[in-house]
């Protein structure tokens, strides 16, 4: 069976569902080419990441971010590590809006040393009087540089991508709420005896606003099509984002490690509910090249 189709025919049959009561008001290609008039909705969440994975916000056009994300050890591995603060697994990451609604990334990460570039479209924008919900497309490509080529020559550089396409369907529900689904396909070239090269998953996030600058937020992969000698866990992650001008704190607790998609949703070893947690945080810092005031809500 070729998961690869099946998910894309999902996302196609999804997107037309969500579009059918908005297209009986309005014209579709008002709601891509954002006609005046229209209210729309900003901040449905207050980063680019819901926790792990990636939120349907976009940066403005000319705008650079400079994401740092970390992920230390277990915190039940005990004082002896510092309840795992001795340990630690980091990503930087460069953000850069190309329009306000394609933004392009790179980053590295120290885990498995890999490296990663993605692409985002945001081709539906929430509004008071027009569309339901934001989408966005979202693709990533992903290179392990571990083992290295002398320790395991029988890796190629083919061996060693990953892809991952995900649908990111959000809605603010109030200034107070907003969730987000995110159907995601995975692709490995290659994989252990224990794993697929392709799995589907269905993502679950979302943001409760406590107070002006403080939210708790959620965040859940769930695999549909596991392999049955799978070692790997599903992805679970809470926290809260703590915002200060230009820069976004996030602060969680996930029984994930890594910070790439091809990773944490299908390779986490850790079960949160048997007490494998990790502290992390993101800290994310934008550089708004070009001002651009909008309304919202």
């Amino acid at each position: 069976m070729n998961f690869r189709y099946v998910f894309y025919y999902f996302m196609a049959a999804f997107a037309m569902i969500i579009h059918l009561p908005v297209m009986a008001q309005d014209d579709l290609m008002d709601l891509v080419d954002e006609p005046e008039g229209k209210q729309y909705t900003s901040a449905t969440f207050k980063g680019s990441r819901v926790i792990l994975g990636h939120s349907v916000e976009t940066k403005h056009k000319q705008a650079l971010e400079f994401l740092i994300s970390h992920r230390f050890g277990r915190v039940n591995s005990g004082a002896h590590n510092l309840f795992g603060l001795d340990n630690a697994n980091i990503r930087l990451g460069l953000e850069y809006g190309i329009t306000d609604n394609i933004n392009l990334g790179v980053g590295r990460s120290s885990y498995d040393k890999s490296f990663d570039a993605f692409l985002k479209y945001k081709f539906i924008r929430q509004a008071s009087n027009g569309a339901p919900v934001s989408m966005v497309l979202f693709n990533s490509l992903a290179l392990k540089t571990t083992p290295k080529e002398e320790d395991d020559p029988t890796y190629s550089f083919n061996d060693r991508l990953a892809t991952v396409s995900q649908l990111l369907i959000a809605r603010k529900f109030s200034s107070n709420l907003s969730l987000q689904v995110m159907p995601t396909f995975v692709h490995k070239n290659r994989v252990e005896i224990f794993d697929d090269n392709d799995q589907i998953a269905i993502g679950m996030g979302g943001r409760v606003k406590l107070t002006r600058r403080l939210a708790f937020n959620a965040e859940y992969y769930y695999r549909i099509n596991p392999p049955e000698n799978s070692i790997y866990k599903n992805s679970i992650a809470v926290g809260f984002d703590i915002e200060t001008g230009g820069h976004v704190f996030q602060l969680h607790f996930t029984n994930s490690v890594t910070a790439i998609e091809r990773s944490f949703i299908t390779e986490t070893n850790d079960d949160f509910f048997d007490g494998d947690i990790h502290f992390g945080f993101n800290i994310s810092r934008t550089f708004q090249l070009e001002k651009k005031k909008e309304a919202g809500w």
